[in-house]
């Protein structure tokens, strides 16, 4: 009797253990919208709305790993404000995207809405010393397990969308990957 209720007991400190392998810390991957609303032309953007364009990019430090859409508001996709567009973004090396997110507001006739999306990878929870380590008596692991490794991928990954969805292999020449290798194996590296 006595045992069940030291037993009952102890499941009732509401820490959880964790005794596996896999960290309770993992990156999580944050996503914001940034918007402006630019003034069109005939064939592309009203004239000063380029430099303005490159203020506002340049204001939010935008570099590689954000994405940037053009939204029409449901008119057709003018060709010359998409190259003015995708010009400027190749400046900060921007990558642009066929597919706009959804953004509060409708586009008023006239008008293009750029819409930069910027993703951010960290983990919340790190640093956890929210236990002793030199009291552990129930074989799990720190509470501060998986930290530094989870914030340094966090860190480190170029594209914090690769951790959502990953890479699609579109665009990969296996050929073109040997080569170096065979160049090496051959000694035809130009170290000579």
């Amino acid at each position: 009797m006595i045992a069940a209720i030291g037993l009952s007991l102890a499941g009732c400190t509401g820490s959880h253990v964790n005794r596996t392998m896999y960290s309770v810390h993992q990156p999580v991957v944050t996503r914001a919208n940034y918007a402006i609303d630019l003034n069109a032309g005939a064939n592309g953007l009203a004239p000063g709305e380029r430099q303005r364009l490159g203020e506002w990019m340049t204001a939010l430090d935008a570099g590689y790993g954000d994405r940037i859409a053009i939204d029409y508001g449901g008119g057709f996709a003018d060709a010359g404000t998409a190259t003015e567009v995708s010009n400027i973004a190749a400046n900060y090396d921007v990558a642009v995207v066929d597919t706009a997110p959804v953004t509060a507001g409708a586009v008023v006739p006239g008008t293009v809405r750029v819409v930069l999306t910027r993703s951010r990878a960290s983990v919340p929870s790190c640093p956890d010393w929210s236990k002793k380590s030199e009291a552990n008596y129930t074989g799990g692991n720190h509470t501060n397990y998986g930290c530094a490794t989870n914030s340094n991928l966090a860190a480190m990954i170029a594209d914090p969308e690769d951790l959502v969805r990953g890479q699609d292999a579109h665009g990969h020449d296996s050929t073109r990957a040997v080569r170096p290798v065979e160049a090496y194996r051959s000694g035809e590296t130009g170290d000579n």
